[in-house]
């Protein structure tokens, strides 16, 4: 069984399509600048990478060039469209309709499309999508998995805001939680690996760390609270993204800068941040490479950032009464030994304390405990695997 495994944004069409039988993935890509000019990115499993542009005026052409690109030419993985069985497509936002993984119907794609005042950068993305798939796929069975799913079980003292209730009944103003199928991957796989952790009776923290980040609580195998809110821009400093912040400053800024709606969520979310601290970059490794050459703003933004992570994960652990794992992964959780080090840096009260060497040799895809010895905390590094995750949940699904 083949399935196509969908990542849309507004303008971008990330792909993969994995074979079930062994989870191995015959190939994957992007086309981006879709309705630009556009151009595709493919590879396949020989380490080949095929680029050029193509005008995708819409999704939908996008979806044919790939179709091209799978089934024909000296590099073609499957002899024809009919050998992708069924498709998965990611969806940020499942509002309080979803709280598990779900075949595609209209009524599925309706309610998507109604959730888009809460995800207006991606939700109506992920709806071009799914509509193109059925023009160039037909009945091909598509299943949506949600970001926010994972987090349904939260309970209400963890997601209702303080703010009047009756806007939590009239406009769903609540925390959601995002990243939810990371989190979900990287738990799931820490229960196969570590010899001590189960899913009865544990209690994990999982921090993915990337240009955005959050944290999730797990407890029992569910998520009892995330840092991400009602949009991700809540939690802790992320590449743009300011986190949790007073929300009178808010207002003070725009009434001192003249400030609108949309000028001010683009300040908060777009220059905020690692870049809006540091004055540096949006991406850690630049801001990296400026705090070792000695600039101090570069210095206090790693700081603040490692500070804030180590907040939310001592908040957790009170949370859920005690502490059996930490876990690392995306982008900076993976590779960032820096990070990882400053984060669980005097922790030992908690009983988190990660071993040096382990730690440095921890990056570029590496699964890795990196506990010191003798630790009460089990300390990882599990790279995330979302479309895998995505390709089961759609693979599961179809087959019933």
């Amino acid at each position: 069984m083949n399935v196509l495994v969908i990542n849309a944004g507004s303008s971008s069409l990330k792909y993969q399509l994995i074979n079930m039988a062994d989870e191995k993935v015959l190939a994957k890509g992007n086309c981006e600048r879709i309705g630009i000019d556009g151009v595709i990115t493919h590879k396949i499993p020989d380490g080949k990478t095929i680029s050029y542009e193509k005008s995708f005026p819409t999704h939908t052409e996008a979806f044919q060039e790939l179709v091209k690109l799978l089934s024909e030419g000296e590099d073609k993985v499957i002899s024809d469209a009919g050998e992708i069985s069924a498709i998965g497509q990611r969806v940020v936002h499942g509002g309080e309709y979803f709280y598990k993984s779900v075949v595609i119907d209209d009524d599925v794609l309706q309610k998507i499309e109604d959730l888009a005042d809460l995800a207006p950068l991606h939700n109506p993305a992920a709806v071009l999508a799914i509509k193109a798939a059925r023009q160039v796929f037909g009945d091909v069975p598509q299943v949506a998995v949600f970001d926010t799913a994972f987090h349904h079980t939260m309970p209400e003292k963890a997601y209702i805001f303080g703010i009047p209730y009756e806007y939590y009944q009239k406009y769903h103003v609540r925390r959601y939680g995002f990243h939810g199928t990371s989190h979900r991957y990287v738990s799931n796989r820490l229960y196969q690996i570590s010899d001590n952790i189960s899913r009865v009776g544990s209690k994990i923290i999982t921090c993915h760390l990337g240009n955005g980040s959050s944290l999730a609580a797990i407890k029992d195998g569910i998520s009892i609270d995330t840092s991400m809110g009602f949009t991700p821009l809540d939690g802790f400093i992320m590449g743009t993204r300011a986190g949790s912040i007073d929300a009178s400053i808010v207002l003070y800024l725009a009434e001192k800068e003249g400030l609108n709606p949309k000028q001010m969520s683009d300040l908060l979310n777009k220059k905020s941040g690692l870049l809006g601290i540091s004055g540096v970059s949006s991406d850690n490794r630049d801001v990296t490479r400026a705090a070792d050459s000695g600039d101090p703003r570069a210095q206090l933004t790693q700081e603040i950032l490692s500070y804030q992570i180590k907040k939310f994960v001592g908040s957790y652990a009170a949370a859920m009464g005690g502490l059996d794992a930490l876990v690392f992964t995306g982008g900076i959780g993976e590779n960032d030994h820096h990070v990882r080090k400053r984060v669980c840096a005097d922790m030992e009260f908690l009983g988190i304390k990660i071993g040096e060497r382990h730690n440095r040799a921890a990056q570029g895809g590496v699964e890795m405990n990196i506990s010191a010895s003798n630790t009460k905390v089990e300390t990882w590094v599990i790279p995330t695997n979302e479309e895998l995750l995505i390709a089961r949940d759609t693979r599961d699904l179809v087959g019933k």
